[in-house]
């Protein structure tokens, strides 16, 4: 996965719009345009903070079921995707919780968005949803079917789950990578709001060998300097909210401040590349 090309960065910071509840969920309001408008602000308030790229996903939607989403969320999800890309001059991801790939790389081919992430790639994972076995073989083919190049970030050893079997860190992101064919792996805490320690994010990188690792958790700006020095990119959400909320819109100012700290890190890891890469040739 060529971030660069994709992000116009080597280090991307890229944040999320958690869609209020869509149709046929638990807390569904009623009104899609209060979910549409509530998204555009998201997802300009973002973009006005500096990120490099944003992720939509059906967060409010909890509980979820565990495989295949209602028709309605597809639809209801491509509608606002269309609207934020219309409304943004970003790279665009889709999260279909708990682990529709299938139905996140249909949207994201017919709206033309970059990426998708995926829970439950590969293994098999205990849930609050039960249990949920990767499907890599389902959407790798369903892809080329597609004829698409949507690039596919998969959780290792996701949050709010246990893997069944004690797979290490090393195995379970090269297996995600050399047999499920994840373009990037994405490391997090235990659940939202919890970061992933340093040191899995440095087995992490070195398991991955050049391809790229996300920090998908817990990254605020006060620990994104420490996080960053061991991963490629993050996917940040709470600490973007007001006050730190998951529940409160995002706060432009909060995105400013994180982006900034990010970035620190990241035109310091180009510059110490720059310095070896002289030093080789001399």
């Amino acid at each position: 996965m060529d971030l660069l090309k994709i992000f116009n960065t080597a280090h991307p910071i890229i944040g999320v719009v958690h869609l209020w509840p869509l149709p046929t969920s638990a807390r569904w309001g009623g009104s899609l345009k209060a979910v549409i408008e509530r998204a555009e602000q998201e997802a300009t308030a973002l973009a006005a903070g500096g990120v490099d790229g944003i992720i939509i996903e059906n967060f409010f939607d909890a509980p979820f079921t565990k495989s295949q989403v209602d028709p309605v969320v597809v639809s209801a999800m491509t509608l606002i995707v269309d609207r934020i890309k219309n409304l943004v001059v970003l790279p665009i991801g889709i999260n279909v919780l708990r682990n529709d790939a299938r139905s996140g790389m249909a949207i994201a081919s017919c709206v033309n968005a970059q990426f998708i992430r995926v829970n439950v790639l590969t293994g098999v994972m205990a849930t609050d949803q039960g249990i949920i076995e990767g499907q890599a073989y389902e959407l790798l083919r369903y892809r080329r079917e597609l004829g698409c190049n949507v690039g596919i970030l998969a959780d290792v050893l996701v949050k709010h789950a246990r893997p069944l079997g004690t797979p290490n860190l090393t195995t379970a992101v090269q297996d995600t990578i050399e047999r499920g064919l994840a373009d990037g792996v994405i490391l997090s805490g235990w659940s939202t709001g919890s970061p992933p320690s340093l040191e899995d994010l440095e087995l992490a990188t070195a398991a991955a060998k050049g391809t790229p690792v996300f920090i998908g958790s817990g990254a605020s700006w006060e620990n994104v300097g420490s996080l960053m020095q061991a991963a490629d990119g993050v996917i940040v959400a709470s600490s973007l909210k007001r006050q730190g909320k998951i529940t409160e819109p995002v706060d432009p100012i909060r995105v400013a401040q994180f982006v900034e700290a990010a970035r620190q890190v990241s035109e310091a890891k180009e510059q110490a590349k720059t310095l070896q890469s002289l030093k080789v040739k001399r």
